[in-house]
């Protein structure tokens, strides 16, 4: 089969997080089974010329233009991408968009539904009954069409079920896929293995970058020979995380060392020894799947929708997202670890029995040949 998959953004930074990392992961499994595989979306921060390829994987990727600023994602278009899907989207057995609210994934999925392509799209939880004035008028033009002519629409959770059957008005045809990672080398580990407490995310306020800066700085003086590190591109939040830093005073021990390529994310938390992620109602966060597969015991909230995963295999702790539960998980991890080995090993298990990148192409050549109805 010859495969596209379209993501919103693309950024050397990996400003759009989880969804480019699914599609890549996604695409070259498919590759390795022998598909023909292309991603496409918008990009920026190149400078002169995007890449051809991701990892290995063809790319077309074309400027992006904010149309509605303020917005964030929701306000990227792109001209030039569009009109190359319309000109060659006929190319293709399938267009799998990861899609969002916004005017690149939406008319992308109109554009190869319109050309009769089979269209799966993937939501990542980001269609959900919005507030956003902006939602109302953009689900009647698009999104409600988007959902009811694709072939496939896959959900993770429940809760993200339960929204694409509100948003959609019970016309979309509904399956779950579940996401993957491919099983990176573990995390060796010995006396002489410094301590690290990692944050590696988007500064952004949904994923309480500042709660994780402040209890390091608490913790610091217990602890003295560890160090706490935040690793993302600012969306919002830098400013506050800067502040805290610099007000706690303590040099190398805590620092925000800014955003990171994607492809270097797994082995930047190689050299970790905790990973945490304080974010409230994350959906399906990629980077605690990517921190489990290489043996991180993992910190996450209960609102995390990877929290009943994480707590049913013993791989770190579920917290509410306050500072006295997080000092304490932390806390736990730093002062025993064997214990923290031990979660760390137990995720690692469970991400490579469950969450394997072989499982997950076995479901998305079922979704791309199965007959609908």
């Amino acid at each position: 089969m010859k495969i596209l998959g379209v993501v919103t953004l693309v950024s050397p930074d990996g400003e759009y997080g989880g969804p480019l990392r699914v599609a890549v992961n996604q695409l070259r499994e498919l590759a390795d089974r022998g598909h023909d595989v292309v991603l496409s979306g918008s990009c920026r921060g190149y400078g002169g010329s995007p890449p051809t390829q991701i990892e290995g994987i063809p790319t077309r990727l074309f400027p992006a233009r904010t149309v509605l600023p303020g917005t964030g994602f929701a306000g990227l278009t792109s001209p030039g991408l569009l009109r190359g899907l319309r000109a060659h989207v006929r190319e293709f057995d399938v267009v799998h968009v990861h899609a969002a609210r916004d005017l690149v994934t939406l008319p992308a999925a109109r554009i190869a539904q319109r050309a009769g392509v089979r269209t799966v799209l993937q939501t990542h939880g980001m269609i959900d009954e919005s507030a956003n004035p902006l939602a109302v008028p953009l689900d009647a033009a698009i999104t409600r069409r988007a959902l009811r002519d694709a072939a496939v629409v896959t959900y993770l959770t429940p809760a993200e079920l339960r929204s694409l059957e509100v948003v959609g008005r019970g016309a979309a045809q509904l399956q779950q896929l579940t996401n993957g990672v491919p099983i990176a080398r573990e995390r060796q580990t010995d006396a002489a293995t410094r301590s690290e407490v990692l944050y590696l995310a988007r500064l952004a306020p949904r994923k309480n970058p500042a709660l994780f800066a402040q209890v390091a700085a608490d913790l610091a003086a217990e602890f003295p020979q560890t160090r706490f590190r935040l690793v993302g591109p600012d969306e919002g939040v830098g400013a506050q995380v800067r502040d805290i830093i610099e007000s706690a005073g303590l040099g190398e021990r805590l620092v925000w060392e800014g955003a990171l390529a994607p492809e270097e994310t797994l082995e930047r938390m190689l050299m970790a020894s905790v990973y945490v992620l304080p974010s409230i109602d994350e959906p399906y966060p990629m980077s605690v799947l990517e921190a489990m597969s290489v043996g991180l015991p993992v910190i996450v909230t209960d609102s995390c929708g990877l929290a009943g995963f994480v707590a049913e295999h013993r791989a770190g702790a579920v917290i509410a997202p306050e500072p006295q539960a997080l000092r304490n998980a932390i806390r736990e991890l730093l002062a025993d670890p064997a214990a923290a080995r031990a979660a760390g090993r137990r995720g690692r298990e469970a991400v490579t029995r469950t969450r394997s990148m072989s499982a997950v192409g076995d479901e998305l050549e079922r979704l791309y040949t199965q007959d609908v109805g």
